[in-house]
């Protein structure tokens, strides 16, 4: 998606998969100033450099961009760090707020780390925003908020997260409401439904990791009986969703879900991974199914009607189209080791 507005942005987390995705399509159209700030402890220096030419400096020596000046900087620091956060906010237009600590079973085991990060960390680039006086910025979040409920999720459901990361990722939205209504920063929380596509190297959720099983003749696990069900959404989608949320007027304070509408057995997904994979000559690998895990819902899609009428988007992918996109990926890559 073109980018009509130069800016200068600040993308937390951006050397992982949605960042480096997001990145791409800024750097491409070029003209922008993008700052990068990100503790590697996922993404790494080489997986930026896959998307543009940067150049590195050090926590203690941030200084605001020139006004016109352009190009991608990183700087390794963790969310973590309030002074990091608060320097990094100095001079930016728009924070794009991505780094977390993502997925449900890393916050199971370290429900403490998930809290540090993900509100912690939060609150700290709210208040860097704050103090900074930068005006837009874009969080983001997931359907676990919601927790076990009937589907379709939508923004006025009553939260139940059962996760501690749906309990973080819920605080990080009321910190981002609450910011709004007092301070006036133009918070958009996005819900992001299961991304995938090319580019989720670092992934551990179901498409890249029983891409990348598959690709090394391992049995694929499901945890659970395989009906349960997901939402999902390409990266260039995604990528789509965040674009605009950084420009659209008159939705600062607001929550969106950001999926496909389209609820999708694990089941289902499996079946048609292995049909791509067949297509490229991949051998079909065993299929193991196991206890479901902790913290995990049994059904989740969402309605997407509010980001369609607020936001002017929508899904454009077929799931089909992405999972070939996405496995073709992966082959490339695999023919590059």
């Amino acid at each position: 998606m073109a980018v009509d507005k130069k800016l200068r942005w600040l993308i937390t987390g951006g050397c992982g998969f949605i960042g480096t995705s997001l990145i791409k399509n800024l750097a491409t159209e070029g003209g922008h100033y993008i700052r990068v700030l990100d503790n590697l402890s996922v993404g790494t220096r080489e997986d930026l450099a896959t998307v543009c030419t940067f150049t590195e400096t050090q926590p203690d020596t941030i200084l605001p961009p020139d006004p016109d000046q352009i190009g991608v900087q990183l700087i390794v620091g963790d969310i973590r760090d309030s002074d990091i956060c608060f320097a990094c906010c100095k001079g930016m237009d728009i924070i794009v707020h991505l780094a977390a600590n993502t997925g449900v079973p890393g916050s199971v085991e370290n429900p403490r780390l998930d809290m540090e990060c993900n509100v912690t960390g939060t609150f700290n680039m709210l208040e860097g925003a704050r103090l900074n006086q930068v005006k837009r910025f874009v969080f983001a979040s997931s359907g676990a908020p919601a927790g076990e409920c009937t589907p379709p999720i939508h923004e006025e459901l009553p939260p139940h997260p059962v996760s501690p990361y749906g309990a973080s990722k819920l605080a990080g939205e009321g910190y981002c409401s609450a910011y709004a209504k007092t301070f006036g920063v133009e918070t958009v929380a996005l819900r992001f439904s299961n991304v995938y596509g090319p580019g989720s190297t670092h992934k551990s959720s179901v498409v890249a990791k029983f891409i990348k099983q598959a690709l090394n003749k391992e049995t694929l696990v499901i945890y659970g009986d395989g009906t349960q069900t997901r939402d999902f959404i390409y990266i260039d989608d995604l990528v789509n969703a965040l674009i605009l949320s950084a420009f659209k007027e008159g939705i600062g304070g607001e929550t969106f879900q950001i999926a496909t509408s389209r609820e999708t057995t694990l089941d289902e997904i499996t079946e048609l991974l292995l049909k791509v994979l067949g297509e490229n000559g991949i051998e079909p690998p065993g299929v193991e199914k196991t206890s479901p895990r902790l913290g995990d819902v049994k059904r989740n899609f969402s309605d997407t009607t509010k980001a369609e009428t607020r936001l002017g988007w929508k899904s454009q992918w077929p799931l089909k189209k992405g999972i070939e996109q996405t496995v073709l990926w992966f082959l490339s890559q695999k023919r590059l080791q």
